[in-house]
């Protein structure tokens, strides 16, 4: 915090926030060191189900995309 750059990316976001859970990682703190050395100078950065998918803003278009494709995935699970 803050992070208008995260703030953005929640907004455009919002109208799919029925259809994913969004876990947002705060890569300061000393547990997340990890992904701090990976994405330090590429926030915010987007992962689905564990899918590195886009970084520093949403690409709607391939979020989308991304998010049927494992929507058909699940469904074909069940």
């Amino acid at each position: 915090k803050p992070c208008p750059l995260c703030d953005e990316a929640k907004e455009v976001l919002e109208p799919y926030r029925r259809r994913f859970i969004l876990q947002e990682v705060d890569i300061t703190l000393p547990e997340n060191s990890a992904w701090y050395d990976k994405y330090k100078y590429d926030i915010p950065v987007f992962h689905l189900n564990g899918k590195f998918i886009m970084k520093h803003q949403v690409d709607i278009q391939k979020f989308k995309d991304e998010l049927m494709k494992l929507e058909l995935q699940t469904d074909g699970n069940q």
